[in-house]
């Protein structure tokens, strides 16, 4: 991995337009070469668009973290607080990673493991006992990076996109 100088910060609600417009993005460039152009362009039309996206930023128990190399921004994570937890960690303090994503030209620059460490180090100050996330099953890349921080498989969901139903891990780690 290439040492970069990687500098985060927790989003406000005036970053909402750069996050909302990165998310599709990094969104896009990873899912589309494995999904048909219209399922993408449901999945991005109906349940990913921008102003969706952009309400999230700033929205009570949602907290988003940028990365920057210089003044670029390259990356970013989020996480949130729900109530509804999967089954293995019902009646646990735990906090759900919902994305960790860097632009595909910035990966391998430690984009992902800045954001990790951030996302794990704000789950320890909020007073957290387990974080965990969803990840397509066929995202191999991303299922070695989460290995490597000690998440555990310990089920799975369907996650649709356009049409297309797809499983998503489950994937937890104790704090």
């Amino acid at each position: 991995m290439e040492n970069t100088n990687v500098r985060l910060r927790v989003a406000n609600v005036n970053d909402a337009e750069i996050v909302a417009d990165l998310a599709r993005k990094t969104f896009y460039e990873s899912f589309a070469p494995h999904n048909t152009e219209e399922n993408m362009r449901m999945y991005m039309e109906e349940q990913f668009t921008r102003e969706m996206q952009m309400a999230e930023v700033g929205a009570p128990g949602r907290t988003f973290i940028l990365a920057y190399v210089g003044d670029e921004l390259a990356g970013f994570a989020s996480l949130r607080v729900t109530s509804e937890k999967p089954r293995g960690l019902e009646g646990e303090k735990a906090i759900e990673i919902v994305q960790v994503y860097s632009e595909q030209r910035m990966i391998g620059k430690g984009i992902g493991p800045a954001l990790m460490q951030a996302c794990l180090d704000f789950a320890r100050e909020q007073g957290y006992d387990w974080v965990w996330l969803g990840v397509w099953e066929h995202n191999l890349r991303a299922h070695t990076f989460y290995t490597k921080w000690g998440f555990e498989r310990f089920g799975e969901h369907l996650f649709i996109v356009g049409l297309d139903p797809q499983t998503d891990w489950w994937m937890r780690k104790k704090l």
